[in-house]
C-alpha cells in the first residue's frame, strides 16, 4: 500500500478535528465533510491503483458537498427564528437530518382545550412564514396532555396544527407545503401528573426542511 497514506489519513482526521469553533456549522459541515472525504479519497485512490493524492483531492470535494447539507438559508433561517424567540422558552435547534424544529409549549401555543393560538405565538409564526423559501417544506404537529380521552386529545392536536397551518397561509405560505399531523398525547415530554408536565406536553411542533429533503 502507498506509504503515504498513513500521512493522508492522519491529515485528513485532523482536518476534521479542526472544525474550529470560530466557523458557522455549515462551514464547520463542509470542513469536515471535505476532510473526511479526502481520507477515503486517498484510501480507495491506493488501493484501486490510482494517485492517493488525487483521489483525496476528488475524495475532498464530494465529501464538502455531501457535508454541507445545512444550507445557508436554513443557517440564516435558525438565526432569525433564535432572534424572534429569545428568552421565551421557545426551542428552536437543528434536527439530525438537517431540519429546523420549532417546539412551542402550551404558555405560548394553546390554552387547556384550546385550538385557538395564542397572541404571544403571532410574533413566532410571522417570522417563520417571512421570506421562507417557495421550496421549502413544513411539517407541523400537534400534542395535548393527557387530560381527556384519546376520542378528545386525537381531534384536538389535528385541529391545532391545522390552526398552525391556517394562521402560516394567510401569511403567504402555501397550504401544499404544509403537512399537518397530530399525535394527541402519545408523546409527551414531561411527567402528565403535573400542571408544569401538563402544560409541556401541550404544545406544537414545526419543522422546516430543504427540498431535498422533502421526501424522507
Amino acid at each position: 500500500m502507498n506509504a503515504r497514506l498513513p500521512f493522508i489519513a492522519i491529515t485528513a482526521i485532523a482536518l476534521a478535528a479542526a472544525g474550529c469553533s470560530s466557523m458557522s456549522e455549515r462551514e464547520q459541515g463542509t470542513a469536515k465533510g471535505a476532510a473526511v472525504g479526502a481520507g477515503a479519497g486517498a484510501v480507495l485512490g491506493a488501493v484501486t491503483g490510482g494517485k492517493a493524492g488525487k483521489g483525496a483531492v476528488i475524495g475532498g470535494a464530494i465529501g464538502a458537498v455531501a457535508g454541507n447539507l445545512w444550507s445557508k438559508r436554513m443557517q440564516d433561517k435558525r438565526e432569525a427564528l433564535e432572534k424572534a424567540t429569545q428568552g421565551t422558552g421557545i426551542e428552536v435547534a437543528r434536527t439530525a437530518d438537517n431540519q429546523i424544529k420549532v417546539n412551542v409549549p402550551s404558555d405560548f401555543s394553546f390554552d387547556v382545550g384550546q385550538a385557538r393560538i395564542r397572541p404571544d405565538m403571532r410574533p413566532v409564526l410571522d417570522e417563520f412564514a417571512r421570506n421562507l423559501d417557495p421550496n421549502m417544506r413544513v411539517r407541523v404537529i400537534g400534542h395535548t396532555d393527557s387530560t381527556g380521552s384519546d376520542s378528545i386529545n386525537q381531534p384536538l392536536s389535528v385541529d391545532r396544527a391545522e390552526a398552525v397551518r391556517e394562521y402560516i397561509a394567510a401569511r403567504g405560505v402555501a397550504t401544499s407545503r404544509v403537512i399537518v399531523e397530530g399525535h394527541g398525547s402519545r408523546e409527551p415530554v414531561a411527567d402528565n401528573n403535573s400542571n408544569g408536565g401538563r402544560a409541556m406536553n401541550r404544545r406544537v411542533e414545526i419543522f422546516l426542511r430543504e427540498p431535498e429533503q422533502a421526501a424522507g
